[in-house]
């Protein structure tokens, strides 16, 4: 293998230049393969439309305090040309659990402090709902946040947010991208003393009550149902959700056992091999803890505290329950228990990737249903347009990857209210002798059984982003012939309806099933959703098995 000479000359600045901390040196003089070497300098850390996210690690495709730096100041000169002499107002930042989240965030506040926008920067480790919250209680200008979500131990990211709390939309963070991308020299990136910082006000820890306010608004939506009778096992995942989400359900009568082993925060997420709730391995201890105490059901928060998933303990055993199962409960709960409330402008926003059970429901109950790209900040858009439009009133955002809002205190998934309303439901219904899982059963036979499927497959480094560009060209050009049966083919590439274009496919189906296919934002993935809706659960497995193998056929050909 030979090295381009633009990635060894990339390579060596970094391992021999003293503006490097020793540590940064001392990892590239260690052995390093030329593959490993190409796979930390082929590029840079790319700031996409959602910040960035890698693994951490000395290199320019690394994340590490000069990455943060180059993202900071590109972001700092944008709020400047932007806002002004407004830029005063300052800028909120929030960190995760994470190894270094810490270190990255203050090391973005003093970034922001040296170019003249004050930085309010959390003490302590938050979720990222919390962090949106924030922006919108202290009136910043934007935000930052410093996590990783529900990836592996060796990742880190960098989300941006902007003046409602929201994440940056397509054409903001384009505008932000070529600002950082702008920044040549990274030795030149001014970067504030800390002590000297805080002494003039340009760095300013912000205070406790935030989040007491933000508590209170979680617990707002609660709603009167009676006996809290659901007994509860939870687990943070040793990541943000411990103090807020065992606060609320402790403030609310709720019977919670927490699991010791991973109440602790923890970047090296020692008990689960990625703290994901989304798989049943990281709630493994949860769900065992749930069967010994004879608890109604676990719930388990990634390390930020923007996604939940749950484990239903019944007869047969305990069922986890997907993303669209949860989604779909939470919508026909929240409109049950808020149908006085509703109007002709009560609107449920979810994703195109997201089950269309939530929206059958919303539909039948009289609610309108608007659909958004993949991304919660699309959902948090709508909350906006509402509210200088007029047009409609959020009732409840969800997409199938374990994120839900209900409340328009955020406008990013929150899983502090999502997981006190999950607990609530399943309350509400043990109070009438049914479990989560027989209310399920109960939509299904009303709307009929939908079979929701997530594949994920890994492609890495440069061929990676080959094979992966590839996969998409050859879905593209296969449209209507795919698979027998399909309908339509929908390419948000080349704009569907008005939503922004982005790189998705999707295939629908003449009994409105579909496929939709694109590659992830923020890792080195391509994406498959299924979404099949049939008579019973056996029909829809023999459909999603067969359709299954010819998708996975075309993309490992």
């Amino acid at each position: 293998m030979n090295l381009s000479e633009k990635i060894v000359k990339t390579y060596e600045f970094w391992r021999d230049n003293e503006f490097f901390d020793k540590e940064t040196r001392d990892e590239l003089n260690a052995s390093l393969t030329e593959k490993e070497i190409e796979d930390r300098f082929w590029r840079d850390l790319e700031f996409g439309t959602g910040g960035l996210r890698g693994v951490m690690g000395a290199g320019t495709n690394r994340m590490n305090k000069y990455i943060i730096r180059k993202a900071t100041r590109g972001f700092a000169n944008y709020l400047l040309k932007k806002y002004g002499k407004d830029v005063s107002r300052g800028v909120a930042i929030g960190y995760d659990s994470r190894n270094n989240s810490d270190a990255f965030a203050l090391e973005a506040a003093k970034v922001m402090a040296e170019a003249g926008i004050v930085a309010y920067l959390y003490d302590e480790l938050q979720p990222t709902p919390v962090l949106s919250f924030t922006v919108r209680e202290l009136g910043c200008i934007g935000g930052i946040v410093v996590t990783a979500s529900h990836n592996p131990r060796e990742y880190n990211g960098y989300k941006v947010y902007d003046s409602e709390g929201c994440q940056v939309l397509i054409d903001d963070a384009n505008e932000i991208i070529s600002y950082v991308n702008a920044i040549e020299d990274i030795t030149k990136i001014p970067v504030a003393d800390e002590k000297t910082a805080r002494a003039n006000g340009m760095i300013k820890s912000i205070d406790a009550s935030v989040l007491d306010k933000f508590c209170e608004c979680v617990k707002s939506q609660s709603h009167d149902i009676g006996e809290k009778s659901a007994k509860i096992v939870y687990t943070p995942l040793h990541g943000t959700g411990n103090v807020p989400v065992r606060r609320v359900l402790s403030d609310l009568g709720y019977d919670v056992t927490v699991v010791k082993e991973q109440e602790k925060k923890d970047g090296n997420f020692p008990t689960v091999v990625s703290p994901n709730p989304e798989n049943a391995e990281a709630l493994s201890l949860g769900i065992k803890l749930c069967e010994e105490t004879g608890s109604d059901l676990i719930l388990g928060t990634d390390p930020d505290c923007d996604r939940v998933g749950i484990a239903v303990n019944t007869k047969d055993g305990m069922k986890l329950l997907t993303g669209n199962q949860v989604g779909a409960l939470l919508v026909d709960y929240v409109i049950k228990m808020n149908k006085a409330k509703l109007s002709e402008k009560s609107t449920v926003v979810k994703t195109v990737v997201t089950s269309e059970l939530g929206a059958q429901i919303a539909k039948a109950n009289g609610c309108k249903v608007v659909e958004v790209l993949t991304g919660f900040k699309f959902i948090g858009e709508q909350m906006g347009i509402f509210e200088k439009t007029g047009k409609g009133e959020f009732v409840i955002g969800y997409e199938e990857s374990y994120g839900y809002l209900v409340g328009t205190h955020a406008r990013d998934k929150d899983a502090v209210v999502a997981s006190m309303l999950i607990c609530e439901m399943a309350s509400y219904y043990k109070n009438q002798g049914k479990t989560l899982i027989d209310v399920m059963e109960e939509l299904y036979a009303k709307y009929g059984y939908y079979l929701d499927k997530l594949d994920s497959y890994t492609l890495k480094g440069i061929d990676g982003v080959e094979k992966i560009k590839g996969i998409m060209k050859t879905m593209r050009a296969k449209g209507k012939d795919l698979i027998e049966g399909i309908e339509t083919v929908y390419d948000y590439e080349k704009g569907v309806d008005d939503l922004p274009k982005s790189d998705v496919l999707k295939f629908v189906f003449a009994d409105s099933s579909w496929i939709a296919i694109r590659p992830s934002g923020t890792e080195p993935k391509i994406k498959v959703y299924y979404s099949v809706r049939g008579e019973n659960k056996n029909d829809a497995q023999k459909v999603l098995a067969a359709r299954q193998a010819i998708i996975n056929e075309i993309i490992n050909a």
